[in-house]
Parts: C-alpha cells; structure tokens; sequence
C-alpha cells in the first residue's frame, strides 16, 4: 500500500471514531449491520470513497463529500457484517486495486488538468470518481463512470439528490427492482420508480432496489428514499434517489445467480421456511361478514373433499378502525369459531390494519406518545383527502416502541382468540409519508422502510410469544430484508381482467429476482366485476350456471379457471377477491372441475414445494424463476417474461389470453424437456406450439429431474406420505426431499429430516441417501 493512502486511511479511521461509536449507539439511525474498519478510505481531491468487504464476491462502495457520511454503516435492512478475509489493496498512482479470488474493484484516480471554457460553466462541482470490477480473468463486468450530489430542499431538510451512473452493454439485461406491474421482464431501456405506490397506473408498486443482471452480478441499493433507476438508457444505467448525502451500493458478483442470491441473504437475512399451512391453499375473501360464513365456507371444502389450509378473515370485522376488536354481533365467539376450524386442520389469518380513526379507544393514547405520522406541525397525519381516505392515522412502526406496542394489541386481542397468523394490510403505507415525519425522519427521507419495519415488530413479537410456532405474515409491500421477517407478498389490488392476470407473471418474476422469494397474487382479482363485459372469443367455460357470481362477466369462470392453473405453480396459492362468492366450485361446474385438478396437483407437488421452502432457506435462492436464471447461456431466455421454472424441474408457460387453447413455449437450450401431461419428450432450443385446451397449462419437465409426489390430504396438519417419486431421464439427478413438524423453528436447528434421492441415468437406478425403499414408488417417465 502506497505511504499516503495509509496515512489516509489510519487517519480517518482515528479521526471517526466518535461518529462510529454514536452510530453504534443508534443503530436504528444507522442501520443494523456490525461496524468494522473498512479496506480503505480514499480521498480523491474531496470525495471520500470507502470499500468495505463483505464477502469474496461482496463489496460495499460508499461515496461522499463529507468523510463521515462515507464511513457510516449501511441503512436499514441490512444484518451483514463486514469482512476483510481473502482481501488484498494495491495502490500506485493511477488506482486502487481490491482483490480478492472473486473479484477485482479498481478505484481510477481521476486524471488531473486545467479545465476547458466549457468545463468552467458546466462540469460537476464534485471531484470525480470511476471505479471497475472485474471478473477473475480479467473481464470487467461494472463500470461505474460518475456520481452525483446535487443540491436541493426536500420536506423542509436541506439535502442531496445522489445517483451513479454506469456504462449499460449492449448486452446487458437487467431484471429484478421489486414489483413494477408494467408486464415486461427485462428492465432495459426502461426507467423505474422505485417507490413504493399504491396508485401506480398499472397496479401498486413496491421498492426492492435490488437490480440483477445477467452478466454476473447484482447491484443493491443503499437508500430507502425514492429512487428512479433508468437502465441501459442511453447507453447507461443511471441510479437516483431523491434523499441523502451519500451514493451507497453494494456489489455482488456470482458464477451463477445463485451465488448472487447467496450474498444478499448474507447482507440482508434468511428467508424463513414458512409454516408448511403456507404450501397448501389459502382462501380469501373481501369479505366474510360473520363467523359463520366462515363457517360454512370451510364446510364446504370439508363437505366435498377438496383440501383446504388456511382461510383468512379479511378488514371490517371491528367496531371501528384500531379498535383492535371483533364486532360481537357477527363474530360471538372467534374462539370457538377457530378451535373448530382448527379440529379440521384448518389454521385462520385475521387482517390486522395500520390505521387508528380519531375516536378509537387508542388514538389519543398514541397520539400523546408521539406514535403516529405526524405532519410539519407534530400533528397526526389524519387520512389521505386525494383519495377520499378517512381511515385514520398511521402507527409510527419506524419508533421502536411503538411498533412493540401494536404486536402487544394483535398478541392480546386477536392471537389470544385463536388466530394463527397475521396480514398486515397497507404496508406501504397506504398513507403516503412524504410531507410527513416518522420518529426517524421525513416520509421522503424513508419512504420505503415502513414494510420493513412494520413486519418486523410482528415477527419479532410473535417470535418471542410463540417460540414454536413459526410466523406467517400476509404483507403487501417489501424492502430490502423483509424477507427474514418471514411474510408472504402480494401484489395488491388487482384488477379482475385478462390483461392483469398476464401482467402478473414477470411482475412476480422479478419480484423474486429481488431476492424475495415469497410472492402471490389475488387469485381472480381484487376488484369487484364489471356487470358486463363481452369475450374477445367464445367463452371456453359455460357460465350459465354461475351468473349470481359473474353476472354479464361471461368469460371470466375462464379467467378464473386460468388464473388458478398459473397460481398452482407460484409460491402462494391464495384466492380473494370482492365478489358475492369466491369458493372453488362458485363458477359453474366446468369451472369446478378444472380448478380442483389443480388444486390437487398443489397438495400433491407439497413434498417437492416445501423441499424448496428449505432449499431457500437454506441459499437465498428463489424457487419461482425467470428463465435467465438457470440458463444463463440462452440468450434466447433473456427477455422472455411468459415463461418461468418453478423449483428446478417445471417450466411453466400460464395462459394469459382468452379463448386460446394453444400457444407457442420456447423451451431454452442446453437440456431435453418432457410435456409433464403427455410425457413426449423434445430437444432444447426451440420453440413449439403447444395444446392448451382450458383444463391444461402448458407445463414441462427438465430431463433429469426427480419430483416427488404425496398422497392426498385434506390439510397440511395430516401427515403426507409419498404417493410417488418421478424421474425425467435423460441426465443424472439429486433432490434433496425434506420434511418436519411444519410448525415450529426446530428446523433452524437440524431437526428435520432430508433423504437425498439419486437417480443414475447409465444405470437407470435411483437410490436414497437414508436407505429409504424407492422400489415400490420409482415412476420413470417418458418410457
């Protein structure tokens, strides 16, 4: 290391310890990763740039005019801690070079000189700052080429709007962000909002600034305020967030994309294994009006035998807002109401809102502690009058006792009658923070950590008072992190159209591309039904015999019956919706009869889904995936958004069009595949014309993949035994079968069971790792 940039280093070091002690102190300012010394701290003619190492493939990049800024650990969301090993810094006077054996960062000194007449009027005022990374044979993969601190007010705080930018190939694809519902996959040539908004013209979207590529690394994002992200613009890639007095990124570099996930799960958390309930089928409803519609709604799967898990009491059923209450007079006894869907092996989620109107019984006691959104003059922020919102002010989950304080009520008035599992509604928050201040800052400073936040306090709560019963959160917004508070997302509001319904599957692929890897949608759509609307095609299914429920809607027992094919094969499979009815069988018997092939194809692939559940657990790697994912030499795959695995045997290719029963499935290069319905087999890179007549999706397997089947049950909570075990030949195989009490954390402590299956394609053998006996359940396929 060149003599000046130790002194630099050692000298700042020494000169920031006070900082970094109050920072310690306050971690609920600063974030909540472990403080260390960093590789270095560089001065560049006045902009501070600090490196900090994370992992071999992990580098956190930290730039700012004020030293101090620089040197302060990360935001919130992030639990990582930083980590020098395997690091080395040269230095010479054109750079600085940090290598480890995943990566090299180069930091370019910037070329000094007199400016020209030009320059003198309209260069940055910033010192400049380049920096590459490259791969381990030399190929750079980032280029970043400036950075930006511009001036201006926000909220009445005198701050920064900061950005990067990077040089965007040609080549170069980019995928993940959260949840944009624009329906297009690939992020190139596009410019993103990454905010969370609930009023965003194609459906709520959601911030995750977490942005991966396909050149083998992912960039997240350290700044919880709005932040807009033109990618490959220009031949760029530009990243702005509207507050702060810092540009704070990580890098994360992978062989695979899973080495890439496996890093954010580093810096961010583990996703929780979700109680096995969540694998199975959640029915929703907007809303049941009385315990004994919900009753007899889980009568009715009981009655006709078609399995049901969780079943979800929905908004409305208290006095007022915040009451934290259930109206008497349509719920008389919920704890009854649970121990008898609970005898079914039915498990409850109750909706549990942010919100407190004025004359609930704890809107004065909040509001003389200061636990509200507050506006400029210290007031609660009352509604939201753009919307016509009178639904009462927002809990401040930024202050920590105030959150602590919400799980108490959910723990004390709502847990305590039995309910198993919480939805968290408006984790946006539906009333917009900006103009407003949380216990923390402005709502423009923090826009986006509210989910974050917010879930936390229930997971944590509900941790600590049910130490073995694992949490299961229904929230609809996420941040950076979110995932380890273990909520299930889903993308809000929807419309009940065939267009949302096509929108929803790259909405939900990079979704999970963010590194969260649990999400779903309202199976149907959220809004109530047009009372007409006439079919591009004639309907595929009769809805003669459903029209107290479609009304004029003649297509939509079709759409439904589509929408619930695709939701099989997502993380959650959960219907809702406002219509008169939403059970399984209330769309007419053509209907009926498709949605419950499915519904028992779910039950059936639960020993293959909750082996994932583990496996995520376990990597941070998503199991609902774009296609880029696992065939990273496709380049055919990159922008395709119609299609996605699932786990990695099934290619899943929804259809998303009305009256179409057959339609093209590009099936990627690199392996055979099997029509999981027929079992013909095809060779890789190319694309099909597949029949998809209404009771199938066109559905795949790769050739060498192993899927376990069970038996059917009528819940999770009766013990599943292996109906089946399937081999695609054509390659060898492993696939790690787990299983365990599905309830409790026992698993964080290695006390399920995995048995890893082998299937040797040259011998045609499977085999079990534990000396299980496949003979009798070995089903090869394609023969």
């Amino acid at each position: 290391m060149a003599g000046k940039t130790k002194q630099i280093v050692f000298n700042k070091r020494l000169g920031n310890a006070h900082a970094r002690l109050a920072c310690a102190i306050a971690l609920s300012l600063c974030g909540g990763s472990a403080l260390a010394a960093p590789l270095a701290v560089l001065n560049h003619n006045g902009s501070y740039v600090v490196v900090e190492s994370y992992a071999p493939n992990i580098v956190r990049v930290t730039i700012s005019d004020n030293a101090s800024k620089a040197e302060a650990a990360p935001g919130y969301g992030f639990v990582g801690t930083p980590d020098e090993s395997g690091w080395t810094h040269q230095a010479n006077a054109s750079s600085d070079r940090f290598v480890s054996k995943a990566l090299t960062l180069e930091i370019v000194q910037p070329k000094q000189g007199p400016m020209d007449t030009m320059a003198r009027y309209f260069a940055p005022t910033l010192p400049p700052v380049a920096l590459k990374v490259s791969k381990p044979d030399g190929e750079v993969i980032l280029d970043m080429t400036g950075w930006e601190m511009s001036p201006h007010k926000v909220n009445g705080e005198q701050t920064y709007r900061v950005g990067a930018s990077f040089v965007a190939p040609a080549d170069e694809h980019y995928y993940g962000l959260g949840q944009n519902q624009e329906g297009i996959l690939d992020y190139r040539e596009r410019t993103v909002e990454c905010k969370h908004d609930y009023d965003a013209p194609a459906g709520e979207t959601v911030c995750v600034p977490f942005l991966v590529t396909n050149k083998g690394y992912g960039i997240l994002w350290d700044n919880p305020s709005a932040t807009r992200i033109s990618a490959a613009v220009n031949g760029r890639t530009l990243w702005q967030s509207n507050v702060g007095e810092r540009v704070s990124f990580f890098i994360i570099t992978g062989n695979t994309t899973d080495d890439i996930y496996a890093g954010y799960r580093k810096l961010t958390g583990a996703t929780p294994l979700p109680p096995k309930a969540a694998f199975g089928f959640i029915q929703s409803k907007a809303r049941y009006e009385s315990q004994q519609q919900i009753l007899d709604a889980a009568a009715g799967y009981r009655q006709r035998g078609y399995p049901l898990d969780i079943i979800v009491l929905d908004w409305f059923y208290w006095t007022k807002m915040g009451q934290f209450d259930i109206n008497p007079a349509e719920f008389p006894d919920p704890a009854a109401m649970n121990k008898t869907l609970h005898d079914e092996g039915i498990q409850t989620i109750i909706s549990v809102w942010p919100r407190f109107e004025r004359t609930s019984r704890f809107f004065s006691f909040l509001a003389s502690h200061g636990w509200l959104l507050k506006d400029a003059n210290g007031q609660p922020v009352d509604g939201l009058p753009f919307r016509n919102d009178r639904a009462g002010a927002l809990i401040d989950s930024t202050n920590p006792q105030a959150r602590a304080w919400y799980w108490g009520q959910i723990r004390d008035n709502l847990a305590s009658k039995g309910f198993d599992y919480f939805w968290l509604d408006e984790t946006e928050p539906d009333l917009v923070p900006d103009g407003s201040f949380y216990s923390i800052g402005s709502g423009d400073r923090y826009h986006n950590v509210f989910p974050l936040l917010h879930t936390e306090g229930v997971s944590e709560g509900s941790r600590r008072d049910r130490p073995n019963k694992r949490n299961l959160i229904l929230a609809r917004a996420a941040y950076i992190g979110a995932q380890r508070n273990g909520a299930l997302f889903w993308s809000s509001d929807i419309q009940p159209t065939w267009e949302a319904l096509k929108r929803q599957v790259p909405t939900g692929l990079d979704f999970t591309a963010s590194g969260l890897a649990y999400w779903g949608n309202d199976i149907g759509g959220w809004q109530p039904l047009p009372p007409e609307h006439t079919p591009a095609h004639k309907p595929l299914l009769d809805p003669s015999d459903a029209r107290t429920v479609v009304g004029g809607y003649d297509d939509y027992p079709e759409l439904f019956a589509r929408w619930f094919q695709y939701g099989t094969f997502t993380p959650t499979l959960r219907v809702h919706g406002m219509r008169k009815a939403v059970e399984v069988w209330a769309y007419g018997k053509g209907a009926e009869q498709v949605v419950v092939k499915y519904l028992r194809l779910r039950y059936s692939l639960i020993p293959y889904t909750y082996a994932l559940g583990k496996h995520t657990y376990d990597s941070g790697a998503p199991f609902m995936r774009g296609l880029f994912m696992d065939f990273p030499d496709d380049p055919n795959v990159a922008t395709i958004g119609d299609e996605y695995m699932f786990g990695p045997a099934f290619l899943v290719a929804p259809v998303t069009d009305q009256g179409v029963e057959h339609r093209k499935v590009y099936l990627p290069a690199g392996s055979d595949w099997y029509n999981f319905w027929t079992n013909e087999k095809f060779t890789g890179g190319q694309t099909i014309d597949v029949s998809a007549p209404i009771d199938t999706i066109p559905l795949f397997v790769r050739a060498g993949s192993i899927i376990p089947m069970g038996e059917q049950i009528p819940s999770t909570a009766t013990p599943q035994k292996l109906a089946s075990i399937r081999v695609y030949p054509g390659k060898d195989a492993d696939f790690v079968l787990y299983d365990d009490d599905g309830v409790s954390y026992n698993y964080e402590h290695g006390s399920g069971k995995s048995t890893r299956l082998h299937w040797n394609d040259k011998q045609q053998t499977l085999s079990a790792s534990d000396g299980m006996d496949v003979s009798k359940l070995i089903q090869v396929m394609g023969r």
